[in-house]
């Protein structure tokens, strides 16, 4: 299994904008083609104004065939254009994660 660890930093007080934004045309589309989110979080200490969220794969090849299938939807692209418009973001990253050896995934992962 990995982990697609995402961190999106938004632009002072724009928070709450992309998260209505995402949560009506992004969470739908990754719902059903991605499936499997660890976890979906915003920020309130540290460094402020982030979005962390995080999706389970049984593989790479996994990965990049659900991302793929989600790329090819016209409302995926939809969304990625109402994304770049509204000028909410001003960082996006992201990390490929796995499991330490020690650890044991929770049930459902």
């Amino acid at each position: 299994m990995i982990v697609d660890l995402r961190i999106y930093t938004c632009k002072p007080n724009h928070l709450d904008a992309f998260v209505a934004l995402y949560r009506e045309h992004a969470w739908p589309l990754q719902q059903k083609y991605l499936g499997r989110c660890v976890g979906w979080y915003v920020t309130v200490e540290g460094q402020l104004n982030q979005v962390v969220h995080m999706w389970a794969y049984d593989s790479q090849a996994d990965r990049e065939a659900k991302r793929s299938a989600m790329a090819a939807d016209p409302a995926w692209q939809a969304y990625l254009k109402r994304a770049a418009e509204a000028g909410y973001l001003v960082h996006m990253e992201n990390r490929i994660i796995r499991p330490a050896a020690h650890w044991t995934p929770l049930p459902g992962m």
